[in-house]
């Protein structure tokens, strides 16, 4: 059965300019049979790295937020913690660098809530009993929430070939724990060159993961719980991820994490894919290269397959920019048609994760796209 993904441009006139035209999307799109009166609800969004600027604009979160206020709900800005040492890896950086990028409560009508806590462990364990996982760990602030409405810059992404709807619930949801768990299948490994033994990781493990051996750090893997502190508390950045998931299980892992967020929100959730600035990395890395596609709009809808789906599609049906990366790929990938993500991503399956979602329940790929 087709779901239906609605769509508008960024045309506006006098009699309508573009945020009225967004607040129609979203109610067309089902945002009031989404939300019911006293709803917490969790707008799920990406505050940008410090240095990148291809992030959704905070006005167009502000005009979300409105209209999730007229159906009669009390949104909150959130997003979970990174996994990585950067700008985002404990809430008050994460917060300094929301309010930075524009994301103020000034701006964008709605407090800001990251979602696992101080330091990436407030997470609520949610049993799915999927293929990779029995469980998955998420933001309780998201868990709890009485509903979610997914905002995600759609772009590409070096693992995923895109990052859309399905990216931004299941990977950008999930606690320090969680996102570990989809991105490697061993604990964090110490680069012995940067370590100098200050024992400071050896302290501060919970699980006594961490010993000193040789003046050096080194982590017990029957020990490690995957928590991923170590990663930021080691200031010489001497701990790092393994990054040895393979790209299809990594998709795979990345949708059963999508479902576990959604477990509890059935009838409760709707998706918002901004499609302008594709920038062809994530917004995660400090800075963004240029557009490969001219800005093409927006799409909303109920399945997060769908919209994913027709997303790509949308970008997928442009020729490419002449002064983006995609120009010193072949002609065939300039070209209108073209599969742009396989393009600058080419041992990237991207459609792996539509099709596994799929199987499992979370939407449909077959969609009617309603232009309004």
């Amino acid at each position: 059965m087709k779901s239906q993904v609605y769509f508008i441009d960024f045309r506006a006139t006098f009699k309508e300019n573009f945020l009225k035209k967004m607040d129609r999307l979203m109610k067309q799109a089902g945002m009031e049979n989404c939300i019911s009166k006293r709803d917490l609800v969790a707008v799920k969004l990406h505050f940008g790295e410090t240095g990148n600027t291809a992030f959704i604009r905070p006005i167009y979160l502000r005009q979300t937020v409105q209209t999730i206020k007229k159906a009669g709900g009390f949104p909150f800005l959130t997003d979970a913690n990174t996994l990585y040492a950067g700008t985002r890896g404990d809430a008050p950086h994460h917060l300094v660098t929301a309010i930075t990028n524009g994301f103020d409560y000034a701006v964008a009508d709605a407090p800001l809530v990251i979602a696992d806590g101080l330091r990436g462990r407030t997470e609520t364990a949610v049993e799915i009993n999927g293929k990779h996982f029995k469980e998955v760990y998420i933001g309780s602030e998201i868990i709890q929430a009485d509903a979610l409405v997914s905002v995600a810059h759609f772009k590409g992404h070096e693992l995923s070939g895109f990052g859309g709807a399905i990216k931004n619930v299941g990977m950008g949801s999930a606690s320090r724990r969680g996102k570990l768990a989809q991105h490697s299948g061993v604990s964090p490994k110490v680069k012995e060159k940067k370590c100098i033994g200050c024992e400071v990781c050896a302290d501060y493990c919970a699980q006594q993961a961490i010993e000193m051996i040789e003046e050096k750090a080194f982590i017990h893997p029957e020990k490690c719980i995957g928590c991923g502190e170590c990663i930021l508390i080691c200031e010489n950045q001497a701990i790092q991820i393994q990054w040895n998931a393979d790209i299809p299980i990594f998709l795979e892992k990345m949708v059963e994490y999508c479902a576990g967020v959604l477990k509890n929100k059935s009838g409760k959730t709707l998706y918002i894919n901004f499609i302008n600035h594709v920038s062809p990395a994530c917004d995660c890395v400090p800075y963004n290269d240029a557009p490969i596609v001219r800005d093409i709009g927006v799409v909303a809808s109920t399945d997060p397959v769908a919209i994913d789906q027709a997303s790509v599609d949308l970008v997928n049906q442009e020729p490419a920019l002449s002064d983006s990366c995609m120009s010193s790929h072949s002609e065939e990938g300039m070209a209108a048609g073209s599969d742009k993500f396989r393009v600058i991503y080419p041992k990237v399956d991207w459609p792996l994760q539509l099709v596994y979602a799929e199987k499992i329940g979370l939407g449909s790929r077959e969609y009617d796209l309603i232009k309004i």
